[in-house]
Parts: structure tokens; sequence; C-alpha cells
């Protein structure tokens, strides 16, 4: 990794508020993976932008407001980070959301299938649309005009607009870890 991990004792008088902020965010939001280390630093994503509060800051208020209370059901917001973070091969990504995704109920095939880049074929209607949504956007170009009117009629303007926004900010969240070669955190006792 690229940029050592802060003690929460060492951190600036900019850095601390965002250190709060995000600590009981991810306390809150963010179970089911590692994401605080033992001496209470932040892993994953959130010490990047904690080194880097001028950026972190704003990315961190997008990820409250996709985080709060979000409109898409969890299993369709899973399915569209993974395809995101494969696209990647962020390796944080996918090990934090393949944990999630398992909690939110979906097969362990479905998952893999999803991380080797491929489309699973036992997807439910909205988690196809999902998929596909999320495929299209990070392939790059203009989103299908089809693949946006099945979304419309799914999830509404509202969120549609989640769903882009969601991808979006995974493209971010998956090239700050990559930028800074965030590793998966070792297991329990394995150290």
């Amino acid at each position: 990794m690229r940029l050592k991990l802060l003690s929460p004792s060492a951190l600036s008088a900019e850095q601390r508020p965002l250190y709060d902020d995000m600590r009981k965010g991810i306390e809150t939001n963010f179970k089911g993976f590692t994401a605080i280390g033992d001496g209470g630093e932040l892993i994953g994503p959130w010490n990047p932008w904690l080194h880097f509060p001028k950026f972190g800051k704003p990315v961190w208020e997008l990820v409250k407001a996709l985080s709060t209370s979000p409109s898409l059901p969890r299993p369709v917001r899973e399915v569209a980070i993974l395809v995101t973070g494969a696209k990647f091969k962020s390796a944080y990504e996918i090990y934090a959301h393949v944990l999630v995704a398992e909690l939110r109920g979906i097969a362990d095939e479905k998952i893999a299938t999803i991380i080797a880049g491929q489309r699973p074929v036992d997807l439910t209607r909205e988690e196809t649309v999902a998929y596909d949504m999320a495929s299209a956007l990070v392939s790059g170009g203009v989103l299908p005009q089809l693949t946006y009117q099945q979304a419309v009629a799914l999830f509404g303007e509202g969120g549609t607009a989640e769903l882009i926004s969601l991808v979006g900010l995974y493209c971010m969240v998956s090239v700050t870890l990559n930028g800074y070669g965030v590793p998966v955190p070792e297991p329990a006792g394995s150290k």
C-alpha cells in the first residue's frame, strides 16, 4: 500500500472531524467486512480520503448520500457495485462487496459469475437491469437508450439517477483503491 494507515492519535485538526464522521458511518452502514483496523485506523478507501481531506470529504459526502436510505433494493445495488469492482479488478472492493452481497442473500454462484465479468442467467429482472446498466457504464460511451428506459420503468427516474451515481461513485472508489494499492485485509490471526 502506498499510504501508511493513519493512527487516530496522529490526525491533524482537519482530519479528525472527517475521521470521526467516517468511522461513525462505517460502523453504521458498512458491516460485514473489515474497514477499521485493530488500532482504530480506517482502511480501504477511507484511508486515502483521510490522508487528503480536501478530496476525501466531498467524496465521503457522496458516499453518505448514496448509503443513507437508498431507494434501490440492496441486492440490486450490490450487483451494480460488483460489476464495477470486477471491471476495475479492484481487490479491496471485490473483497468487501462479495461479503456484503452474501449478507444480502445473493448466491455465491451469481457473485462468482459477476466477478468473472459475466452476467448470471438467474438474476432477477431488477438485478439484470442493474447488471446491464453498470456493465454499459463501466465499458464507456453513452448508456444505451433501451437500458436507460428499462431502468426508469423499474426504478423510476430517481432510482435510475441513484444507480448511475452509485456506479460512478464505485468507479471512483475502485480508482482510489487501485491508485494507492490498497490490499485486502489479512484474515484475523494470520499475522
